[in-house]
């Protein structure tokens, strides 16, 4: 027998489950943002926490590691388009905080990944709009390409 003292189970968060989520597209929205220092200390990334929506799955987390800074120019340059596909995917085109990015609904493709002398783990390979996110078009060259395929609204009044 252990004695414990008094433990109430309604005040403390059950352990969540880290196992991998099957490999699958979900609908996901980033809740946790953090810029961490790299493993050998010569950088940055960001992680993101993505949590699942919908489904069987609902509530589970995904994690994505951008080596936003990084001496690897390959690494930051795969880290900017993951973050491009994020932002395309959030309807966010231009950010200054990855928090702008919070609570936005988009859908992830997760892996799961298998490496010798680790435990498996998701990995997230692709972001895309959820279909119900709208675009901010602040990059004024998109935003006159755009009006330069529809009239304006006035045009097909006078026609």
């Amino acid at each position: 027998m252990a004695q414990i003292g008094s433990f109430d189970a309604t005040t403390v968060a059950p352990r969540e489950d880290f196992s991998p989520i099957p490999a699958d597209e979900y609908l996901a929205q980033i809740v946790d943002s953090d810029m961490k220092p790299t493993k050998n200390g010569n950088g940055q990334y960001a992680e993101l926490t993505f949590e699942v929506m919908e489904g069987e799955f609902k509530s589970r987390r995904v994690w994505a590691r951008l080596n936003l800074d990084n001496p690897n120019v390959k690494a930051v340059e795969i880290a900017q388009r993951d973050l491009s596909a994020i932002c395309h995917a959030a309807g966010k085109l231009q950010i200054r905080d990855t928090q702008e990015l919070h609570y936005k609904p988009m859908l992830i493709r997760v892996e799961v990944s298998k490496r010798e002398g680790y435990a498996d783990s998701n990995e997230i390979k692709a972001y895309k709009p959820s279909g119900n996110v709208p675009v901010q078009a602040t990059n004024t060259t998109a935003a006159n390409t755009d009006a330069a395929k529809e009239p304006p609204p006035w045009a097909a009044k006078a026609a």
